[in-house]
């Protein structure tokens, strides 16, 4: 091949491309937090992923849908757990989905703090110290020490009720108790006072599940029933006029939204946040065009996944369309 074909290959011809120009933001001016949010739609890759989820949440709002948040425990352990909050102080979200420990941390955390730690810590040492490791979150045990006094008074509460009335106690009804109990830094109390359901389908996943373990050995018939909550959680998606999803993490939460949404043949509007893999077939890592496939999602939703730490992507999703 002579020169001037490889120089034909080189400054090959091109077609132009309708669309939006990359640019990020100009801190020339300062910081204007409106016009940064809104720079993000054109920064490209990542940050205009989180655009778009932003512009679909206002979508949301806007059209009124119910709005179902799922999140995995971690985001309580960490400060999304504020963010959370405030969506259910204001009544901006109607159904909550999280895993058990989304239920006992908030709880804890009203009791006494988690700590910053390091991700490299000596786990062996912590161990002798009685000190548990969540990431670089530190929570010594003590905490689930104090968690314990509050939930099993709860559970016997629940279990001479079952006794007196022969009704048997769900996890969305043990999650509205606990909101009762707690003070306003609670996202659970919040939900309570604004009637806002929370599901727990795997509530026996944790520590809530070793002191119901504990619980059992002395009271054998002591009973749950998470099949009330399968209905009265369809129920509310059966009644919707639409539905959205707003899902951190993966795991439970995020499967047991959508699968109940396939009950109306899909969400109007879809944002995953998280950092998984599609590439491994996993429920977590899936991407909203496979709920598509299995009408989790409608065929002409608006969905997004950003790929990326939810303690980065939704505070500034809640600041960009959750804050008037």
């Amino acid at each position: 091949m002579n020169r001037d074909k490889a120089r034909d290959k080189i400054f090959k011809e091109s077609e132009d491309v309708e669309g939006i120009h990359v640019r990020g933001y100009s801190f020339a001016d300062g910081l204007d937090m409106k016009d940064f949010i809104e720079s993000l739609k054109s920064t490209g890759f990542q940050a205009s992923h989180l655009g778009k989820a932003i512009d679909i949440a206002k979508k949301m709002r806007k059209d009124g849908v119910t709005i179902f948040l799922g999140f995995t425990s971690n985001m309580i352990s960490s400060g999304v757990r504020e963010p959370i909050l405030h969506l259910v102080k204001n009544k901006m979200v109607h159904v909550l989905v999280t895993t058990a420990g989304g239920v006992e941390e908030d709880i804890i955390k009203t009791l006494k703090p988690f700590v910053l730690g390091d991700f490299r810590l000596d786990g062996a040492k912590l161990r002798e110290r009685g000190v548990n490791r969540i990431g670089n979150i530190l929570v010594p045990n003590d905490r689930y020490i104090e968690f314990e006094k509050v939930f099993t008074p709860l559970l016997h509460q629940l279990f001479t009720e079952q006794k007196e009335t022969g009704k048997i106690a769900t996890p969305s009804e043990i999650c509205r108790r606990l909101g009762e109990l707690a003070d306003e830094t609670s996202v659970l109390h919040w939900a309570a006072k604004n009637n806002i359901p929370v599901f727990c389908p795997g509530i026996t996943d944790g520590s809530m599940g070793d002191m119901i373990f504990f619980f059992k050995s002395e009271h054998p018939e002591f009973k749950l029933d998470v099949t009330d909550d399968v209905v009265k959680l369809e129920d509310i998606v059966l009644d919707a006029k639409e539905t959205g999803a707003i899902i951190l993490g993966g795991s439970l939460p995020k499967h047991h939204i959508m699968n109940a949404n396939m009950m109306r043949e899909g969400t109007k509007y879809t944002i995953y946040i998280n950092t998984a893999m599609e590439g491994d077939g996993s429920d977590s890592g899936a991407l909203p065009e496979e709920a598509k496939s299995w009408g989790k999602t409608a065929a002409d939703a608006d969905t997004v996944k950003v790929q990326c730490d939810a303690t980065i992507a939704f505070p500034l999703l809640v600041a960009g369309a959750f804050v008037d």
